[in-house]
């Protein structure tokens, strides 16, 4: 026992320490209620119960460890007990005497004591520089985490250099406790992102922050560095909501990524016409010089010093930021690409006549539309009953920035006419003239219409980002009635066991084939283009699908992109309802489709037990007595998914199982899975932190977080049960071309012991299978 000086303080008084073996019996022995009984009548018979608390916690060390002991028990059971007898409660020098007593326990105790003690003992009066000066001797110990978690309770932050305290956490990687310790301080969140944005500095170097820390415990130097770095502080900027311009450093990197990644989707990938790529490349260099050299060193690597010197002009660089032989070309090559591309451009045209899918009607009657007046015409003509219309919708795309993106555009197409509705320009309108309610409200009218009919593709990410455009829309999906989302008809075509026809006529696999080399590499069609291509014999043009659709005014080939994204739907639904059979469709395909909503809720709350999404998208009640409602039972060739890129495993499992899985790259950013899931109405499957932020960017339903500390053989099975996905052995290897017998999956029967019980997958008999 630590003989103190106030232990005079109890002349008299039951002894604190023959209280603790009493209690410390009734302990070992369980016996919890005489245990409670004992500790409040002990407090009322002590002298001074505050001090005597600390005369048993530095009598005995069983508190120190993690869980709840019998020092914690004692001290929560004092907390009540000084609530019911307030006059306890010291002050003056009594209580200055038992706070240095307690600090130097606060040093050695486990978290779930801090909150306890401080309270009984109001460390929140004591001397502020009492207590800097405890927490800066814990520092100087090398206790750097006692030593932030004892400043975080006591609220000494705005007292301390941020970067000082929070620079061994980081180098400890306990970067939550960093995120806490900032959690209640605006300006000290600042300064930290302005801390760490100075380390990603192009040239500081790092170790300088590290040679400082050499002997720290648990240091963990592969946790820190520049990638770590910007990921976290992304990750504040987004908690905080802090201005992105505070971070210039870090901000130019992630362009400088993206610009990387402009240059693989035109010159590897080859997927963004010419015209894209220098809309957005402009877009992300703008007036950066540091961008601006980097885009130079990207086009000499890509292209040729041609390419870089027109460029170099574009961007007005001076001669001394130019390398070798790009100045030099600056003069003589203006006139000949200027040349090279106008026939490239004339070539490019007469392909696309012979390879994609043409609009059918004249240019006179696509209309652009960027007034409310201009609009009246539209909805004269939209909002009759008996029309079909065809519906689709542009924004910019992201790259991985954050948020729901903005529509730029919105396409309604009729049986002989498009318009094209110009979003920005009118809200602007609605607000200078006072009009806001009119457009939502004609928006309104046509989707909650069930005489008119609204086609579309993935309708329920589009709705979702209308509504992230224009708050009054935010219900439109839970009022829409006569739509049919083209997507769900896609998946019941994917899932015909028939050949694909074109008309009454088989499609000829081989000779789409030869078209494909006639026409020189080009990635596979997917999607909506993919659905165009069975059905109407040839695939959309996506080259403009990456357009910078804010820009204005829009290029003609933006115009003639976003006319066929909406009229190919009044073609492809025509030509499903006049032979839906030759299709391997239901013969009452209208009946079956139109009616009420179809679109899924995206309001931001989860679903209730009654509702359950399936992968098509479609929603199953229950009744008010049951719990849960499983969506219908679907095949694997029904099911397609995004893969996040720490769940690879993962994805190849279900690929084996005959998923249609598409998986991120590991230098992928965690928000291209939202894009490729919008874009082909995939279920994203995630796992951890992404979660919270790929979920709010798809529709609900559409986002499924899997336990990553499971195998990925668990995690198949948990993604299985949860979409009601039910597997032959038919579907086993499927997906793949050859695989060894000795394949991580093993054969086909061997995949059956996965599941429970080793007799059936989900609604699926093991002897119907085998």
């Amino acid at each position: 026992m630590n003989q103190d000086s106030d232990s005079s303080d109890q002349p008299t008084g039951q002894d604190p320490l023959l209280l603790l073996k009493t209690l410390q019996l009734l302990w070992t022995k369980k016996e919890m209620k005489k245990l409670k009984e004992e500790i409040r009548r002990g407090f009322a018979g002590l002298e001074d119960p505050l001090a005597g608390l600390l005369d048993m916690l530095e009598s005995s060390s069983d508190w120190k460890g993690k869980g709840h002991s019998l020092g914690y028990y004692i001290t929560t059971e004092l907390q009540l007990w000084i609530k019911e007898h307030p006059a306890v409660q010291q002050s003056g020098i009594k209580l200055k005497k038992l706070q240095a007593r307690v600090l130097r326990i606060l040093a050695q105790c486990p978290a779930n004591l801090l909150d306890p003690l401080i309270s009984i003992y109001q460390l929140h009066t004591a001397d502020r520089n009492y207590l800097l000066g405890h927490v800066s001797h814990l520092y100087h110990k090398g206790d750097y985490k006692e030593a932030a978690i004892l400043s975080i309770k006591l609220k000494l932050q705005p007292d301390q250099d941020v970067e000082k305290m929070c620079t061994p956490l980081l180098l400890q990687d306990k970067t939550n406790l960093v995120e806490d310790y900032v959690g209640e301080y605006p300006e000290l969140q600042s300064k930290l992102l302005q801390i760490l944005d100075t380390w990603c500095e192009p040239g500081f170097n790092i170790r300088d922050i590290t040679r400082q820390y050499q002997g720290l415990s648990r240091y963990k130097p592969d946790k820190f560095n520049r990638k770590m770095l910007s990921k976290l502080v992304f990750r504040l900027l987004d908690r905080f909501n802090v201005d992105p311009a505070l971070c210039p450093n870090v901000i130019n990197q992630r362009h400088l990524r993206t610009l990387n990644y402009l240059f693989y989707k035109r010159f590897v990938e080859k997927t963004m016409t010419q015209e894209n790529w220098t809309d957005h490349v402009q877009s992300t260099v703008g007036e950066n010089r540091w961008l601006q050299g980097h885009l130079i060193q990207l086009l000499i690597s890509y292209c040729d010093l041609k390419t870089a010197a027109r460029w170099a002009q574009r961007c007005n660089l001076p001669k001394e930021m130019l390398p070798y032989g790009v100045a030099d070309e600056l003069q003589k090559l203006q006139i000949q690409e200027r040349v090279e591309e106008a026939t490239k451009a004339d070539n490019y045209e007469e392909s696309k006549k012979k390879d994609y899918y043409q609009l059918p009607i004249p240019r006179a009657n696509i209309h652009f539309l960027q007034t409310w007046e201009e609009t009246l015409q539209c909805w004269e003509k939209v909002l009759r009953p008996g029309q079909v219309v065809g519906i689709d919708m542009e924004w910019r795309p992201s790259f991985g920035m954050v948020g729901k993106p903005r529509v730029s555009l919105l396409q309604i197409a009729l049986n002989d006419e498009v318009f094209l509705l110009d979003l920005p320009r009118l809200l602007e309108h609605a607000e200078t003239e006072g009009g806001k309610e009119k457009l939502p409200h004609f928006i309104q009218m046509l989707y909650s219409d069930a005489a008119i009919t609204k086609l579309g593709y993935g309708m329920s990410g589009d709705l979702s980002s209308l509504a992230a455009t224009w708050p009054a829309l935010k219900d439109t999906d839970k009022q829409a009635q006569g739509v049919v989302d083209l997507l769900t008809v896609d998946k019941q075509l994917q899932k015909s066991s028939i050949d694909w026809k074109k008309g009454s006529r088989k499609v000829d696999v081989l000779s789409l084939e030869q078209s494909n080399e006639d026409r020189g590499f080009r990635q596979p069609e997917k999607g909506l283009s993919l659905l165009v291509q069975h059905v109407l014999g040839k695939p959309l043009d996506k080259t403009e699908q990456l357009s910078n659709w804010e820009k204005r005014p829009l290029r003609e080939e933006q115009i003639l992109y976003a006319a066929s994204d909406a009229y190919c739907l009044l073609e492809i639904y025509e030509k499903l309802c006049k032979d839906p059979a030759s299709f391997g469709l239901s013969s009452d395909l209208t009946a079956s489709l139109v009616g009420k909503s179809s679109i899924k809720p995206t309001a931001k709350k989860q679903l209730n037990k009654q509702e359950v999404l399936s992968p098509s998208g479609q929603q199953c009640k229950g009744s008010k007595k049951e719990t849960s409602c499983r969506p219908a039972p679907i095949s694997p060739k029904e099911f397609s998914v995004v893969c996040d890129n720490m769940l690879q495993g993962l994805g190849r499992y279900l690929r084996c199982l005959g998923v249609d899985v598409q998986m991120l790259e590991n230098e992928d950013d965690h928000r291209k899975a939202a894009e490729i899931a919008r874009q082909e109405g995939r279920v994203i499957l995630t796992s951890g932190l992404p979660y919270q932020t790929l979920q709010s960017q798809v529709a609900e339903g559409r986002c499924f977080s899997v336990n990553c500390s499971e195998k990925a053989k668990e995690q198949a099975l948990q993604v299985l049960k949860h979409f009601n996905v039910q597997v032959s052995l038919a579907d086993i290897f499927s997906r793949c071309q050859m695989f060894p017998r000795n394949a991580e999956l093993g054969n086909g029967r061997e995949v059956y012991a996965w599941w429970p019980g080793g007799s059936r997958w989900p609604g699926c008999s093991m002897g119907a299978v085998l």
